[in-house]
């Protein structure tokens, strides 16, 4: 990671336009209606071609693939989540949890006593580095004081990889918990060996932005889909000197054999094209064709086929009295903003393809499969209220700086979000002591690295955990004065703080299948 990281999407804060606070800062940045990577219109300025015209959500799905295998233990170089290394939206989730298993088991009259022995199993969809899983055991263990829920605990980590299986469950702070964690390899749309009814929660954190994503607009009768197709940038090409052992090794996904090419997820060049839609191989068409109709022609709009094959499965796997299915994503549920053609679709980020969640779409496919309600709230919202009080992330704090928007050097962008973590510090207390990892650029000034080695010298272990976290109102407060000190203004933060989310934010959806 290399100082201030982006989140995994961006959202668009009209506060900040600048990269301050993170390398990009990719969530106060728009992104442009297309994939942020080379995107051709000139057919004749084309490199060389390793692939055919699929659908945006085939290419997607073969892509993320390449990215987890070559850098799925370099994530967090490319951007971090909400769950990386902060605690605060596990610990929300984790009293969500208890409070709803208590007040379900008390009201249960079909109990000897208040509390069953039955086992209660958790899924998390889309682990990542293991860290949300951490925290909210850990939570959920401190608030059942009495010990009636945490001991019946299974949690189960879920992905199609490995590698990143063996990665969350490696996590230290897991250690203690071995005993309750499970993991599953396979498909979120399809957990082969689970039982029907068999699960009581399932959530998932900035999983469905990575799940195979189609891109439609309205033609009039017509219903079309972007299609791409992949280049090589000539650069690269010239670098290669078996190009047909090249192309099948990419078709093929044999690591084995790419390993010995050059690097290539950041130098893939795409064409694009849009075609009528193939019906036969696509779900949900009567909910897509009418959610369209409220959409003006030719405007682009993600339609989240992984999300809503994760639906359908928690709809199979949740017990009739299971406390539900929450995911946490960037997106929106507005419709005037899905009907911009300038919102921001999809992005890239080290090579991995994130799509932004359509929820007001999600929630008219839960209804097609009789999933249940769904409530979509806002990400901060869900966090707040679970700590009685208002929060902020770090990164908004940072966007209402006087130099938000204004040109600044890397160096000085990583010294601001250094003072503001100081400044923070002094107030803040974390529960688990931990190291931010902050590394310095090797190309920085010598006189400016040492001055930032300095500032890192000095955060605490239990100060704030990631340069993507939460802070709440009461910990502004305290720190307003040091904050004020390196040019914040308490009241634009504390205006901020009761902002409402902004067009394209973090959200959580929840379906309760009770």
């Amino acid at each position: 990671m290399e100082g201030t990281v982006a989140t995994k999407f961006p959202v668009l804060l009209e506060s900040a336009s600048s990269g301050l606070g993170a390398k990009p800062l990719a969530i106060h940045q728009p992104l442009a209606p297309s994939l942020e990577l080379f995107m051709l219109q000139d057919a004749d300025a084309l490199p060389q071609l390793i692939g055919d015209y699929k659908p945006v959500d085939q290419w997607q799905v073969h892509i993320n693939r390449l990215f987890y295998r070559f850098r799925g233990d370099q994530i967090r170089s490319f951007y971090q989540t909400f769950a990386s290394a902060d605690y605060r939206l596990a610990h929300a989730l984790a009293a969500d949890y208890f409070e709803k298993v208590v007040k379900r088991e008390k009201a249960s009259k079909s109990q000897s006593s208040a509390f069953s022995l039955q086992p209660l199993t958790v899924l998390e969809l889309g682990p990542g580095n293991g860290n949300l899983a951490a925290c909210f055991l850990s939570h959920l263990k401190v608030l059942d004081k009495d010990g009636t829920i945490y001991p019946r605990i299974r949690y189960v980590l879920v992905d199609w990889e490995q590698s990143v299986l063996d990665a969350a469950l490696a996590h230290p702070e897991l250690a203690s918990h071995r005993d309750r964690i499970e993991t599953h390899r396979g498909t979120v749309d399809r957990l082969e060996g689970m039982a029907d009814g068999s699960v009581d929660r399932i959530f998932c954190n900035e999983l469905w932005n990575d799940l195979p994503t189609k891109l439609m607009s309205r033609q009039a009768n017509e219903t079309e889909e972007e299609f791409l197709r992949p280049n090589l940038s000539e650069a690269l090409h010239a670098k290669i000197s078996d190009w047909a052992a090249f192309v099948r090794a990419f078709e093929a996904m044999d690591i084995d054999v790419l390993k010995g090419f050059p690097p290539f997820l950041d130098d893939l060049v795409w064409e694009r094209e849009y075609r009528t839609v193939e019906w036969k191989e696509v779900p949900y068409r009567k909910t897509i064709t009418e959610f369209l109709k409220r959409i003006d022609e030719q405007v682009v709009v993600p339609v989240n086929m992984g999300a809503y094959a994760t639906i359908k499965e928690a709809k199979r796997l949740l017990a009739p009295d299971a406390i539900g299915f929450s995911s946490f994503d960037a997106g929106t549920a507005d419709m005037d903003v899905l009907n911009d053609p300038e919102k921001p679709c999809y992005g890239q980020f080290g090579g991995q393809q994130s799509f932004m969640v359509n929820f007001a779409l999600a929630e008219a496919v839960a209804k097609q499969v009789e999933a249940g309600a769904m409530t979509i709230e806002s990400q901060r919202e869900f966090v707040g209220r679970s700590l009685g009080t208002n929060v902020l992330t770090l990164m908004d704090l940072m966007a209402t700086h006087p130099s938000a928007g204004t040109s600044m050097a890397p160096w000085e962008q990583d010294r601001l979000m250094l003072k503001t973590l100081l400044a923070l510090n002094e107030t803040y207390q974390s529960p688990y002591a931990r190291q931010l990892d902050f590394p310095i650029p090797l190309e920085m000034p010598p006189e400016e690295r040492e001055m930032l080695q300095a500032l890192v010298r000095a955060l605490k272990p239990t100060g704030i955990p990631d340069t993507v976290a939460y802070l709440t109102e009461e910990e502004l407060m305290s720190a307003s004065k040091d904050l004020e000190a390196i040019g914040y203004d308490p009241q634009s933060f504390m205006i901020a703080l009761t902002a409402p989310p902004s067009p394209v934010d973090y959200y959580h959806a929840s379906i309760s299948s009770r």
